[in-house]
């Protein structure tokens, strides 16, 4: 049977309810400052303001992608594309008021931009949930196979899986000592399969070019899966020199003296506000109830692994009672510690890592010395969070990839993921999206702490 595409007029459908918006905002504002008739001439060049706004609008989005809605994509990054959409957007809706001759638009500019803002804000946040939520209850899926399986098809197997809200019906293709093309063109046939993933390496030469030729001819989708722990994809962009690609080693976003700037100054201003607002009350009444419930220092030190692998102290409330090794772990977490867990609280004094250097508020959360050591020689890629400061709060973090418990080796490489995700992708409106994500954790409460 075949299955609609929702997402097909769904795009076209958002993209007429943000021009329908932007326009309904401009002309309440202007009729709003407007009582008396208005002339034709002053109707016309109002028209024309709508119609450049809205221009303006669709042409951004060919540079922010905010209309590039893959199934695969996290709220956390489509939320950093629309911020900056929406951003740059009111930037030019600023600039419009300053060289038009709208008497309203100049007056009101502020007030307009804040309600676009807003408005366009909770619209498209609830038509990206609408679309995931439509895929959970199994509408416009697509239809994908795994052909052969490693530790790096697992992971991705795993994450498709629990995934539901992005819409993949995952069929098992049986691995067979001999290879069969036959049998695999009839099983892409018999399941309707769209995509197929594949590994990057281990096939015969003769074999991957029969299967690229076939899956041409019969219109599927490969898509190749490199291997975490043998390839270095992470540190290379895909450059060409003439029309011959080449791959060319990466320069992250903060290899750049104007981020490393912009980030470090960021740093400071936000944790000296958070140390004068919030540290100068909350830090004694967290010190009165650690004291009151159970012996030991308020404050815990620990070595951890810094930017370029440099060791530092990384400063944390207090959790465990004191010389708890002998019990088991989930007696040794005080009363207060739990709770400090479970909101995040215990992780406060890092602010005063950031303003000393040592961390960032956004980054690769730091490990212990030994978990560092430890997975460097299993996860490929691993020493790629070295590569910027590690952070109070990070994007594996505010995407459940936090806590011990589960399987700590297939976590930990989504981890690294998550990690390389970051220092590849650093954009401002990222850390600014992690941030807000990490406040309504502390808020809710992080049910991975612990």
């Amino acid at each position: 049977m075949q299955k609609i595409r929702y997402s097909r007029y769904f795009k076209i459908t958002v993209i007429l309810l943000d021009v329908l918006v932007i326009t309904s905002v401009f002309l309440f504002f202007f009729i709003r400052n407007n009582e008396a008739q208005y002339e034709k001439d002053i109707w016309e060049q109002n028209l024309l303001s709508i119609v450049l706004l809205a221009l303006f609008w669709i042409l951004l989005s060919g540079r922010t992608k905010l209309y590039s809605v893959a199934r695969n994509l996290t709220y956390t990054i489509y939320l950093e594309r629309l911020v900056t959409h929406i951003f740059i957007f009111i930037f030019g809706v600023i600039l419009l008021a300053k060289v038009s001759n709208n008497d309203f638009l100049k007056q009101d500019r502020f007030l307009i931009a804040i309600n676009l803002f807003f408005l366009l804000f909770f619209i498209k946040s609830v038509a990206f949930f609408t679309l995931k939520y439509l895929r959970t209850l199994g509408l416009n899926y697509r239809n994908i196979m795994f052909l052969t399986h490693d530790s790096s098809s697992e992971i991705l197997k795993n994450i498709l899986t629990d995934r539901k809200d992005y819409g993949f019906k995952i069929f098992d293709y049986p691995e067979e000592e001999q290879f069969d093309l036959d049998k695999l063109i009839s099983f892409w046939k018999e399941k309707g399969i769209h995509t197929m993933y594949m590994p990057s390496t281990g096939f015969e030469k003769n074999d991957e070019q029969e299967i690229y030729r076939l899956a041409a001819l019969h219109k599927v989708k490969i898509s190749l899966i490199p291997s975490i722990v043998k390839n270095n994809f992470f540190q290379y962009d895909l450059g060409y020199i003439e029309m011959q690609p080449i791959l060319e080693r990466s320069k992250f976003p903060l290899d750049y003296l104007t981020n490393i700037v912009l980030k470090r100054t960021f740093d400071i201003i936000f944790s000296l506000i958070i140390i004068i607002g919030i540290c100068t009350w909350l830090f004694p009444i967290l010190y009165i109830l650690i004291k009151m419930d159970s012996k030991g220092s308020v404050f815990f030190l620990q070595k951890r692994y810094g930017f370029h692998d440099q060791v530092f102290k990384c400063i944390k409330f207090r959790t465990m009672y004191v010389n708890s090794d002998s019990l088991p772990t989930n007696q040794r977490i005080t009363k207060i510690g739990r709770f400090l867990r479970k909101t995040s609280l215990d992780e406060m004094p890092q602010f005063f890592n950031v303003l000393k250097g040592d961390m960032s508020v956004v980054g690769p959360r730091p490990h212990m010395l030994l978990v560092d050591d430890f997975y460097k020689l299993k996860i490929g890629r691993y020493s790629v969070r070295s590569l910027v400061k590690p952070g109070v709060t990070g994007l594996a973090q505010v995407n459940g990839l936090r806590g011990d418990s589960g399987n700590m080796d297939i976590k930990m490489q989504k981890r690294i993921l998550a990690d390389a995700f970051y220092v590849k992708n650093w954009s401002f409106s990222l850390d600014f999206v992690i941030i807000l994500k990490t406040v309504f954790l502390v808020i809710g409460g992080d049910k991975n702490a612990n």
